[in-house]
């Protein structure tokens, strides 16, 4: 029997139903915020208090409200601070639910200049309004994961191109993590086993085995993903294949275009371990004792510090589910 294909409703209670059990979302969105706010913080005396952040990916827009409240506590009535972000999104009906939503939110904070901007995807973005001295921060949380294979999205050249014209103060990317090649149906399939076996289990970290919750993360979110990782072609166009690749591989491609990883903070690494403590059963895993090849004693889900420093990761028991890194333009280039 063929998966039906969720509805939009359905795939949206299933994320959320994701997004408050586990850690996975909530890792990638807290760890890239805090370097979008150490960004901030960097240049704070000259970008006059602005920020425009560009979401390649805005989906449903979590992410921002943490980053709302962050930099309302560093403003004032008298010293207020400006978000800006501009969001790409799959459809009209998403983006305008995702605006009002933020928007929704930001009022709850008068020390803040909210401003929100949504675009389909494929829509041209030679036009982007940068205002005079506010930072830059691009924010590529799993947008390359595809950006290779879809004709609705520049491919990852054209996209890193762009985004080292905006001379940005922070590239922000999240890449969840797979073998270096999936060009056949036999190592998609391979692939797919064990990235969504790991997701599975991590499950058990979350919710009760026949909880109505996991049964729709299960069937609603994994399920899809992992329908279009198998029905991916990579010779098609249009089709929104999720490429996994390890951290060497997309490191790789980001020096090519000229980008400089960044070092992450104490503070992001204290906050990815604090997440997991509040959330399951925690499991800090050492800089280079971690990878892939080498299963680590005890389970659960593992924080990472990897390629000294510069990336944070989450995994689940010996394998990398999502990594996280900064980068930005040597100052030669800004």
């Amino acid at each position: 029997m063929l998966m039906e294909e969720p509805t939009c409703e359905e795939e949206f209670l299933a994320f959320t139903d994701l997004y408050r059990v586990s850690p996975y979302y909530q890792f990638a969105h807290f760890t890239a915020n805090q370097a979008i706010l150490e960004a901030f913080e960097e240049e704070e005396d000259r970008n006059n208090r602005s920020i425009h952040v560009i979401d390649f990916d805005v989906s449903y827009g979590f992410q921002w409200p943490s980053l709302i409240q962050s930099l309302s506590e560093k403003a004032s009535s008298g010293n207020r601070i400006s978000l800006r972000i501009t969001g790409f999104g799959t459809t009209l009906k998403e983006l305008q639910e995702t605006e009002s939503r933020l928007v929704s939110f930001s009022k709850g904070f008068g020390n803040l200049v909210f401003e929100f901007q949504g675009l389909l995807r494929g829509s041209r973005i030679t036009n982007l309004r940068k205002k005079k001295n506010e930072s830059v921060a691009v924010n590529l949380v799993s947008y390359l994961n595809s950006a290779s294979n879809s004709s609705l999205l520049m491919n990852f050249s054209d996209t890193l191109g762009f985004v080292r014209s905006l001379r940005p103060s922070v590239v922000v990317l999240v890449k969840q993590e797979g073998s270096r090649s999936i060009r056949t149906f036999l190592s998609r399939f391979t692939e797919s086993l064990h990235y969504f076996a790991a997701m599975f289990d991590s499950l058990d970290d979350c919710l009760p085995l026949e909880s109505a919750e996991r049964l729709r993360i299960e069937k609603k979110l994994l399920g899809k993903e992992i329908k279009s990782m198998l029905n991916c072609d990579m010779e098609m166009d249009g089709v929104d294949c999720p490429k996994y690749e390890r951290m060497e591989a997309w490191k790789a491609r980001m020096e090519n275009h000229g980008f400089v990883a960044m070092k992450m903070s104490s503070k992001s690494l204290m906050q990815a371990k604090l997440l997991l403590k509040m959330r399951t059963h925690y499991y800090y895993s050492p800089p280079l004792q971690f990878d892939d090849d080498a299963a680590a004693a005890g389970g659960g889900f593992r924080i990472s510090e990897r390629d000294q420093g510069r990336a944070i990761s989450l995994g689940w028991q010996n394998r990398f589910l999502l990594t996280v890194s900064a980068w930005q333009l040597p100052l030669s280039s800004s």
